[in-house]
């Protein structure tokens, strides 16, 4: 057996052989290298966010006289369009919907996992971005089971068309009663409507079944894109199709040019021109929201586009303000895209794309998520489904070629705010040029005046408390509501994913360390506007929210989960919100207990990733349940 620069854990090579290719592995090993370059840019990221916290700054420009980081290019040239861009390919001129979510299902036998690609790539969205990160569950082989069905349905396998076939009856049997008619005709000329996106893992994870030869977890970046485009090229270029990732939590033009540099070799390997591999690029990051032009140009002729999500970015911003005292985020409701720094986000976004590079190519923007989902009474989903066309109107008139949905019933809801323009795109569409002074920085982190409630908070700590018991379940996507709201179905579930189970411990964590004041009196807790939300009653709303979910039917929260998944949930959130110092990630905790249920098990676990982080700052990302994870050799720098 050849021998490679990296190792795979158990015998899943074996069992996973369709996924594992002899082309994947070679790629791999190609790429093996960068894992010490990305470990290095993660400890150069952690480094600045302690600086910035002990040293209590906020984040700044690049100084236009220096060179964008990782590359030969000016800042200022970068800022000027002085650079080659991508042209953007016949698929992606039209991406008025975009769906998201993973590609398989927890705990399911490739049949039934691989309709959620069947419903992707029928729902009649203008591309689709198959979840590798936020929304991808990562218990037992999930990452690989993602992988194989992508593989199966853009291969056309028999399997997936027997599947296909059946979905779109469904499919075509729900439209009938919700929208008054069909809409699929010829179900197989339906699936090569949908261009093909796939999200690899952001640079901050690692893979939970590949570490390389020095015992380190191989960066998850790499092994998500060398397996989707290794396993998926030749079939996507002989459809005529783009290969297309969505690049996520990228923080600076530094980490971009890496990005760039680990694409650009794959597409050596695999003797590919470079460019032929395009990305969107997900602006989740504060310091991202800075250095925009500067990361468009690092991407080069790989870059497309930017999307604007909404609770990823939110939480960037909470945690890159993390020293501040003054800074306190209201109720998560209140932060909409039109809220103080949301707002200013979004403008320097459009104006981004709409910078011409040296050649006058623009880029799209992909504007946010559409979370709900149109099940539930008769008045709470017309009123909700009003909410979702407002926020598509509002994107498409400020610029946007297209936005997210999270689920596929909301594809032909939303589709036709766009339909209407009858506009291809927005390219090119005139916004003026970006600018880069104190009011431009200040902008990005601007409060507005908006409530801060009691009724705010449980809303806050009940969903983020489902969240990390649905991961702990597998699912790192799931429709939630608050406690208080199930049973009333004028209130619809939400699809959730990482990112707002995230916000929201962040937004409490906040409120606790920052003696945050309430804006109302709340009549069942006896507080009063003006009181400080204290460590104190957190922790009475932690044991009433979490006595809630207990007493809860097992539709919103599984019996099973009650005494295995959900009292680790309650752990986490508790540690996170009540730690002195902040935890960078909410999803450290989740990931070193995935495949755990056991309580004390999850404690240990979760004071080894505090002990580490607060004394070196190192956070423990690798599997430790990959034998030797936890060698105290490999461990003894943090401990």
């Amino acid at each position: 057996m050849q021998a490679y620069s990296f190792e795979i854990r158990n015998n899943l090579q074996a069992t996973y052989s369709d996924v594992y290719t002899p082309e994947v592995l070679g790629a791999l090993d190609a790429l093996a290298h960068f894992n010490k370059e990305v470990k290095k840019a993660m400890a150069e990221r952690t480094a600045r966010r302690q600086q910035r916290i002990a040293q209590k700054q906020r984040i700044t420009f690049l100084d236009p006289e220096s060179l964008v980081p990782g590359t030969d290019i000016n800042v200022q040239d970068a800022r000027d369009g002085k650079f080659e861009g991508a042209v953007i390919p016949p698929d992606l001129e039209r991406q008025w919907i975009q769906g998201t979510g993973p590609a398989a299902k927890p705990n399911a036998p490739v049949e039934s996992s691989i309709r959620n690609v069947a419903y992707a790539l029928l729902s009649g969205a203008d591309g689709w971005m198959f979840d590798g990160e936020d929304a991808l569950g990562q218990i037992q082989t999930m990452s690989l089971d993602n992988q194989r069905n992508l593989k199966l349905a853009i291969a056309k396998d028999a399997l997936f068309l027997k599947v296909a076939e059946k979905v779109a009856s469904e499919i075509n049997q729900w439209a009938d009663g919700f929208l008054g008619k069909q809409t699929i005709g010829d179900w197989k000329k339906q699936l090569d409507f949908t261009t093909k996106i796939f999200r690899a893992r952001g640079l901050h994870l690692d893979d939970r079944h590949i570490r390389d030869a020095d015992g380190v977890g191989m960066a998850a970046s790499i092994v998500d894109m060398t397996l989707y485009v290794v396993n998926n090229y030749k079939e996507l270029q002989k459809a005529g199709s783009s290969i297309v990732l969505y690049l996520p939590k990228i923080q600076t033009a530094g980490e971009a040019a890496l990005w760039n540099k680990m694409i650009s070799a794959l597409e050596e390997h695999l003797e590919l021109a470079v460019g032929t591999i395009k990305v969107y690029v997900l602006v989740e990051q504060l310091e991202a929201t800075y250095q925009l032009m500067e990361i468009r140009a690092a991407l080069g002729k790989h870059f497309v586009g930017y999307n604007t999500g909404r609770w990823d970015y939110i939480n960037s911003v909470s945690d890159a303000m993390l020293w501040d005292d003054s800074f306190i985020n209201p109720n998560i409701e209140s932060i909409t895209m039109t809220y103080g720094y949301m707002r200013n986000y979004e403008d320097r976004v459009r104006r981004a794309v709409n910078t011409p590079d040296q050649n006058g190519n623009y880029a799209l923007w992909q504007g946010g998520m559409e979370p709900n989902i149109p099940v539930g009474s008769g008045e709470g989903v017309a009123a909700s489904m009003e909410k979702a066309l407002t926020g598509a109107e509002r994107e498409q008139r400020e610029g946007a070629s297209g936005k997210w949905v999270a689920h596929w019933k909301m594809v032909h809801i939303v589709r036709p705010v766009w339909e209407k323009a009858a506009e291809a795109n927005q390219l090119g569409r005139r916004f003026p040029a970006l600018t880069y002074t104190q009011a431009d920085a200040d902008g990005l982190i601007l409060l507005e005046p908006a409530p801060r409630s009691i009724r705010g908070a449980r809303n806050l700590l009940s969903v983020a408390l489902q969240y990390g018991n649905a991961f702990g379940q597998g699912m790192q996507a799931a429709a939630l509501k608050p406690a208080d709201f199930f049973g009333n179905d004028d209130v619809l579930y939400l699809m959730e994913d990482m990112a707002t189970g995230e916000i929201r411990l962040s937004i409490l964590w906040e409120w606790v360390h920052k003696g945050a004041r309430l804006t109302d009196d709340d009549a069942e807790t006896g507080a009063k506007a003006g009181d400080v939300f204290s460590a104190a009653l957190f922790e009475k709303l932690l044991q009433e929210e979490y006595g809630k979910l207990l007493k809860a039917n097992t539709k919103d929260v599984f019996d099973s989960s009650k005494t295995t998944t959900l009292p680790i949930s309650r752990e986490i959130a508790n540690t996170y919100v009540l730690s002195a110092f902040k935890v960078p990630w909410f999803i450290d905790l989740l990931n070193i207990n995935l495949n755990n249920e056991d309580l004390e098990t999850a404690k240990e676990r979760i004071t080894l990733y505090m002990q580490a982080f607060e004394k070196d700052g190192y956070r423990i990302t690798e599997n430790i349940d990959f034998e030797k994870a936890l060698d105290a050799s490999r461990l003894s720098v943090a401990l």
